[in-house]
């Protein structure tokens, strides 16, 4: 079975104030962490939209294939749609978010070995739910279901969900403003 890696990094970062994905963390573009952590999954994409030329120029992308979404204004929807048809020949997809620095490639790797063993895998903290999230091919033939500003999580509710406890892998954290930023 052949799994993808699709990185949702397409957002202008607005609660920011500024293109978050080139924000530097620790000396490194705040994309870069995610890109480094799904390393070992191929083939994977990097969706972006805002400044998708900037961060390509200034963001090593660690493989990934960067896949601009058009669309990607009208919310998280778009950008999954949008990576999802560039990772179509995949059985399932392997879902992390650009700005969570904190999830590790053992984290990915956690929930990788659990493939199979539902309609998805979801990573959870302390048995909250967050990312990764791998994709089952039934899930993915929903992904035209989606609307706005949503990723899959209402079609997760009603689904077959096999959660893996990470938190002693990876940190949940997304970063939304300067403020969590200078917190890391």
């Amino acid at each position: 079975m052949t799994v993808g890696g699709l990185i949702l990094a397409a957002g202008e970062g607005r609660r920011f104030g500024a293109t978050k994905q080139l924000a530097r963390l620790r000396g490194r573009p705040l994309l870069e962490y995610a890109l480094d952590a799904m390393t070992g999954v191929t083939p994977r994409v990097v969706v972006l939209g805002h400044a998708a030329d900037e961060i390509v120029a200034g963001v090593d992308l660690h493989g990934a294939v960067p896949v601009v979404c058009p669309d990607w204004a009208s919310g998280q929807s778009a950008s999954l749609r949008c990576g999802l048809g560039a990772l179509s020949d995949c059985a399932a997809v392997l879902v992390v978010l650009g700005d969570m620095p904190g999830v590790t490639a053992a984290a990915v790797q956690a929930v990788l070995a659990a493939a199979g063993s539902g309609e998805a895998v979801r990573a959870t903290y302390d048995g909250t739910p967050a990312h990764p999230v791998l994709l089952g091919a039934s899930l993915l033939r929903r992904a035209d279901e989606l609307q706005g500003d949503a990723g899959f999580r209402d079609l997760l509710q009603g689904a077959d969900v096999h959660e893996v406890e990470i938190g002693a892998l990876a940190d949940p954290a997304d970063i939304d403003t300067r403020e969590e930023l200078a917190r890391r």
